[in-house]
């Protein structure tokens, strides 16, 4: 039986809570407790705005379990009509999370068969407690900036032997499936990279940088040209004087590929690739010229795929990592 962090923390702030709700003499200290259960989350940011939107759910629970109780008595009617027009009401004020938590509050009003400030002030207490215990042990995560840097080494090591792949295998039919694989294991990393980098970037309680987030999301982006480009390679028999220039093509973006890379020199070797073409003699047979228009494809589809990364840098260069 393995016990986490999370778990860690809340049986913590559990037990913190109801101690403290208990010697300030507050009556059902034990609910303070619950409320951090159910408080603690994955995150910095998720826990403080938990917390803020459950203070702000109890406090419109009680305006309507106020009018419900005052005009239909302290009764399961009146609790039931309070239910009818508290629900909606939460939902509406995207408030949806409080909705257990406060009516549970809200049936102390019920026992008690009062709603005087001395009751109100316990389930606001309460509630601060509770959601305050679980902010302040949520205030340590463990620092994932360091697996960041470990996923990108090996995300652009990937992408380096994808690229080098493609172009040992260029006019040699049928290996590119184990390519297609390769890229589909990429991509899946990625995303693990992506969940990760959100993870990290909601952590950061004075910071709003996403870098993490926006390199996860180029480097997706960059992978699916990336199986553009297998798609057309697997339709295409590149002539021979041809597959010179765009083998050296992709085993230079192979070589160079990496995160501080702005892929303009790339850009520029690209547009040499084109003049080249666009200075060879016009294709002969239908064959010929299905074949160049593919290679013009695929150089299109490369082009985008190293403008995705170009695009990226010029907006970190722009706005700072």
């Amino acid at each position: 039986m393995k016990i986490g962090l999370r778990t860690i923390k809340t049986a913590v702030s559990a037990t913190l809570s109801m101690i403290v709700a208990g010697s300030f003499g507050l009556l059902y200290p034990a609910s303070a407790g619950i409320i951090s259960v159910l408080s603690v989350t994955n995150t910095k940011k998720t826990s403080l705005l938990t917390g803020l939107y459950r203070l702000l759910s109890l406090a419109l629970a009680t305006v309507i379990a106020y009018l419900c109780f005052t005009i239909l008595g302290f009764n399961a009617v009146a609790f039931g009509v309070y239910l009818l027009l508290f629900i909606p009401a939460a939902v509406y004020f995207k408030l949806s999370d409080g909705i257990v938590v406060s009516s549970v509050l809200v049936t102390q009003y019920l026992v008690e068969n009062d709603l005087s400030w001395r009751i109100i002030g316990n389930e606001f207490f309460l509630m601060t407690i509770g959601v305050g215990f679980a902010l302040l042990m949520n205030l340590y995560m463990p620092d994932t900036e360091k697996r960041l840097k470990e996923d990108q080494e090996v995300i652009e090591a990937m992408f380096r032997k994808i690229l080098n792949n493609m172009a040992e295998y260029l006019n040699q039919h049928g290996k590119e499936r184990n390519l297609f694989e390769k890229c589909n294991d990429l991509k899946a990393f990625i995303r693990t990279g992506e969940n990760w980098a959100k993870k990290h970037a909601e952590n950061q309680l004075i910071s709003s940088n996403h870098y993490y987030i926006e390199y996860f999301t180029m480097r997706r982006l960059q992978s699916n040209s990336l199986k553009d480009m297998l798609r057309i390679l697997n339709e295409i028999t590149v002539e021979p004087e041809q597959a010179g220039n765009i083998q050296e093509l992709l085993q230079y973006t192979a070589e160079t590929f990496a995160e501080n890379n702005d892929g303009q020199e790339i850009l520029d070797k690209i547009e040499q690739v084109y003049e080249i073409y666009r200075k060879k003699e016009l294709p002969k047979t239908r064959e010929e010229f299905e074949n160049r228009a593919k290679l013009f494809q695929l150089l299109q589809v490369f082009q985008s795929f190293i403008e995705i990364k170009a695009e990226f840098a010029k907006h970190q260069n722009e706005g700072g990592k």
